[in-house]
């Protein structure tokens, strides 16, 4: 008999049962009513005898409906709240968005200033047109942007190996929450500059440029990445990796278009102002949103060598051979992860001048305008953008499958020691099974075949080849334009093979440890810095000389050759051998022993 059974077969003083005082006062309550109304056995509620209890039911009921309510809330919250994944996702579209604002006002206002400076040591201008388009002003225009451009780049690149040391000191989402208010200060000091104006003005923004080693570009999108290499699943990294490039350049795009047309319609100053509070809301975000990654989860942070300085430079140890230990038990080298960032470098170069060549040619040879460059380069950023987010992940989760039953034989190496490394190796000895203590088949049920998450991913390094040569052959075709509208036909289609960058992240993150996996990616950053500082003075100059001699359509020639160069490079980069594993410097002295 069960404990209610009991409860309605306890007898009162007046004789009656509880189960008849119940029927007799309350016919109508349920038998939940009714084991409340058991703890009291003079007939009062447990409120007080003053209260009849009857109306017991309607006191439970005002506690256990908010109750139902906030339940009910809390589940639908939970239902709209956003994944992991669309967290970091949206975290690089505001960032991003935020450092675009300025992009192309600051161009404008270099162009007001420059000109300041130069009526205030010579005669006012008294011919036709606008007194700012003469050819001194554009010089020395050009000079002092040259100028901000080689600072950002100088400082963006000491600012990655902040970024990478600041992440493994106090975890990922403290390191970008610094990535985003800092840059705030940062504009914030240049409308100072704008308000200054002239030669002074001009002086205090490239001054400004020193605070972007602290946080700048480059670091937030190190971290950004390091945060979706850290909680995306191995399966879904590369994917990940490409929506993000997608929506940093949505944001990349939205941000050059409103930031200037606010600088026309509302004045030079708005499109700061308005930077300077999306860095605050970006900060706000990343602080309430963006998931808590402990910095000691990062393993690169446990087997940092080194204290102090010296840990900002262990980046470069991952562009170093790797050593691998092989099944026999014997040490040698493997030059994959080497061989991959000269790839990488190859294919920046060749592929990252690609939107300002196009530029350039248009301007020269089909006489573009400030307006049709500016819809060229944000319909490119677009048209790229959509295609990270939309198709990138389709064509990895599918070229994987097609991979896979194209070369059966072909398995993820990760028994070298990535993120599960404990199901690479299939035990065959009798003395590698671990002896039974008991099994619990009804609450364990065994699976025949464990499934790889990572299971397929040598696909990302094919793609990555064919990537280089498709937009090499696209920027090639770009050569052969007669007519104003195949410049933008060809911003429609070299999106189409802009997935290498993110395919580069995939295959990197892959090829090493987990223990590595921060310090690669910041390994790959600089690698990508190096080569885009690089692209602009080998295209810069090669464009000028084919220019001189009427030929400038022959550049993109010699850019679909640097691609191809960069995918006979990548022929030479593998995967460690099956069974191996990677062999860091701390476990030494585990491996002698």
């Amino acid at each position: 008999m069960d404990r209610s059974e009991v409860d309605c077969q306890t007898t009162l003083p007046n004789g009656c049962t509880m189960a008849e005082a119940a029927d007799e006062r309350t016919p109508l309550l349920s038998s939940t009513s009714v084991s409340h109304t058991t703890v009291s056995h003079s007939g009062a509620s447990p409120e007080g005898p003053g209260i009849p209890r009857d109306h017991q039911g309607e006191d439970d009921d005002d506690v256990i409906q908010p109750r139902k309510d906030r339940r009910r809330l809390k589940k639908i919250w939970t239902s709209l709240k956003p994944s992991t994944e669309s967290q970091i996702l949206l975290a690089g579209f505001l960032i991003t968005l935020s450092f675009s604002f300025t992009q192309v006002p600051i161009l404008y206002a270099f162009h007001l200033m420059q000109c300041d400076d130069y009526y205030s040591t010579h005669p006012p201008y008294t011919g036709p047109g606008d007194r700012c388009n003469i050819d001194e002003i554009a010089a020395g225009m050009a000079t002092q942007f040259s100028i901000l451009g080689m600072s950002t780049t100088f400082c963006g690149t000491i600012n990655l190996f902040v970024a990478g040391w600041t992440a493994k000191k106090i975890g990922p989402k403290y390191a970008l929450m610094i990535q985003t208010l800092v840059p705030g200060i940062r504009v914030s000091t240049q409308i100072l500059g704008l308000m200054a104006g002239g030669a002074k003005g001009m002086l205090m923004i490239q001054c400004t440029q020193i605070i972007t080693v602290i946080g700048g570009p480059a670091g937030y999108l190190l971290i950004v990445n390091i945060i979706a290499g850290e909680v995306v699943p191995p399966l879904r990294r590369t994917a990940v990796f490409g929506m993000l490039q997608g929506c940093i350049m949505l944001g990349q795009g939205l941000g050059y278009l409103t930031g200037g047309m606010m600088g026309d319609i509302w004045g030079i100053s708005r499109p700061f102002e308005v930077a300077f509070c999306a860095f605050l809301l970006s900060t706000l975000y990343v602080a309430m949103v963006v998931p808590y990654i402990d910095a000691s989860t990062i393993s690169s942070a446990k087997k940092a060598r080194g204290q102090g300085i010296s840990q900002l430079f262990t980046p470069l140890r991952v562009l170093l051979p790797q050593r691998i230990l092989s099944r026999n038990g014997t040490v040698r080298k493997h030059y994959g992860l080497m061989v991959l960032c000269a790839g990488i470098f190859l294919g920046v170069l060749a592929t990252g001048y690609a939107p300002l060549l196009m530029q350039l040619y248009a301007t020269a040879k089909f006489d573009f305008k400030q307006t049709e460059n500016g819809w060229l380069t944000s319909g490119f950023a677009f048209m790229r953008g959509m295609f990270l987010i939309f198709a990138f992940p389709r064509i990895i989760n599918r070229g994987r499958c097609w991979y896979m039953t194209r070369h059966p034989e072909a398995q993820q190496h990760h028994d070298h020691g990535n993120d599960h490394e404990e199901t690479a190796h299939l035990a065959t000895n009798p003395e590698e099974f671990e002896a039974p203590i008991g099994s619990f088949a009804e609450q364990e049920p065994v699976d025949a075949e464990p499934v790889k998450e990572d299971e397929g991913t040598e696909f990302d390094l094919y793609f990555l080849r064919i990537s280089l040569v498709v937009d090499g052959v696209l920027t090639m075709c770009t050569a052969f334009a007669t007519e104003r509208w195949h410049i933008f036909l060809a911003a429609f289609l070299l999106p189409l093979a802009s997935g290498s960058a993110p395919a580069a992240k995939g295959v990197m993150t892959e090829m090493c440890s987990p223990s590595q996996r921060a310090d690669a990616l910041n390994a790959l950053g600089l690698v990508e810095n190096i080569a885009r500082l690089s692209t602009q003075g080998l295209f810069g100059f090669v464009f000028a000389a084919l220019a001189e001699v009427g030929k400038p359509h022959l550049t993109f020639f010699v850019n679909a050759a640097i691609a191809i160069l960069a995918y006979g490079m990548l022929l030479f980069s593998r995967f460690p051998p099956e069974g191996s594993k990677i062999v860091e410097d701390d476990a030494d002295e585990d491996e002698s022993s």
